[in-house]
C-alpha cells in the first residue's frame, strides 16, 4: 500500500499525458469510424453505423493496399533483422569505444526525416550516384529511371530510416548476455551455430522483438517514403489515410481505416506476446 502511494505521485503525470494525448484520441477516433460523411452537403452524420468498415470489405481497392503494406513492412522488418544483428554484434563485441559505436549508429536519428528520404531520391535519381556508377562500372549505357519511384526505392529507404530502430534493441540484449554463457557453451563442444541457436538467439529474442515492433509499425503508418519516392501504383495504406483526412474530408472513412492498421499492428503484438518475448522485455 505504501509503495503505490509513494508510486502514484511519479506516475500521475505520465499516466495523465497518455491518457490525454493518446487514449482520448484514440477513443474518438475509434467512435468516429462508425459515423457517416456525406460528400455533397460536406456534413458528417454522428449516427452509429457500420457502413465505413462495410465499404472497406466490399472496395478489394482498400484490401490490396493493405496486404501491400503488411507485405512490405514485413520484408523492411526481416531485412533490418538481418542487416542489424551483425551491426549490433560487432559494436557489442568488437568494438573497445562502444558509445562511439552507438553514436554512429544514432547521428542518422538527429537528421530530418525528409532529409533521408530526399538523400534516397537524389541517390536513386536519374542523374544520382547509383545510376552514375553503374554507368561507370558499364552495367548501363544510359541512365535508367526505373530505381525512383517504385516499390524498390521505399523498400530501400524504409530499410535505411528503420535500421537504427532495430540496432539498438538488438545491441542492448547482446549486451545483457553472459560471457560465462558462451564460454560455456563451447566448452561443452557447441560450435558457432549451435551456440548462437540454443544460446544466444533465445536470449535476443525479447531484442529482435522490440525493435520488429518498431520497424513494422514505423512502416505500416507511414505516407511520406511513398508520397516521395514511390510511383503512381505506390500507396500505401498510410496515404489512404492522409487522404481521407486531408483532401476528402472523410474522416469517418479515414477513422475506420486507421482502426484496420491499429487492428494488424494488434494481431502483431499478439503474435509477439505468443512467443513470450514481450514477458522479458
Amino acid at each position: 500500500m505504501r509503495s503505490t502511494a509513494t508510486a502514484a505521485p511519479l506516475l500521475g503525470p505520465s499516466v495523465l499525458w497518455l491518457a490525454v494525448f493518446y487514449l482520448i484520441p484514440l477513443v474518438l477516433l475509434l467512435v468516429q469510424s462508425f459515423w457517416t460523411y456525406d460528400p455533397i452537403n460536406v456534413v458528417t452524420d454522428q449516427s452509429f453505423t457500420l457502413g465505413r468498415y462495410s465499404d472497406i470489405g466490399a472496395d478489394p481497392v482498400y484490401r490490396d493496399v493493405l496486404w501491400k503494406t503488411v507485405k512490405l513492412a514485413a520484408l523492411v522488418t526481416i531485412t533490418d533483422i538481418a542487416l542489424a544483428f551483425p551491426l549490433a554484434a560487432y559494436i557489442a563485441y568488437r568494438v573497445k569505444r562502444k558509445s562511439l559505436g552507438l553514436l554512429l549508429v544514432i547521428i542518422p536519428l538527429w537528421s530530418s526525416y525528409l532529409v533521408r528520404a530526399y538523400a534516397w531520391r537524389t541517390i536513386l535519381g536519374h542523374d544520382g550516384v547509383l545510376n552514375s556508377f553503374l554507368i561507370w562500372a558499364h552495367v548501363l549505357s544510359h541512365p535508367s529511371d526505373a530505381f525512383l519511384f517504385s516499390n524498390t526505392a521505399m523498400y530501400i529507404t524504409f530499410t535505411h530510416v528503420w535500421l537504427p530502430f532495430m540496432v539498438l534493441p538488438l545491441y542492448t540484449a547482446l549486451e545483457k548476455i553472459p560471457p560465462a554463457l558462451l564460454e560455456a557453451s563451447r566448452d561443452l563442444g557447441a560450435d558457432g551455430p549451435r551456440t548462437f541457436a540454443h544460446v544466444v538467439l533465445p536470449l535476443v529474442l525479447p531484442g529482435i522483438i522490440a525493435g520488429s515492433i518498431a520497424t513494422f509499425s514505423l512502416t505500416m503508418g507511414d505516407y511520406i517514403t511513398p508520397s516521395l519516392l514511390g510511383g503512381p501504383d505506390s500507396n500505401l495504406i498510410g496515404n489512404l489515410i492522409f487522404s481521407q483526412f486531408g483532401e476528402t474530408l472523410n474522416w469517418p472513412l479515414g477513422s475506420a481505416l486507421s482502426m484496420l492498421v491499429l487492428a494488424v499492428l494488434a494481431c502483431f503484438l499478439i503474435l509477439a506476446g505468443r512467443t513470450g518475448a514481450l514477458e522479458a522485455m
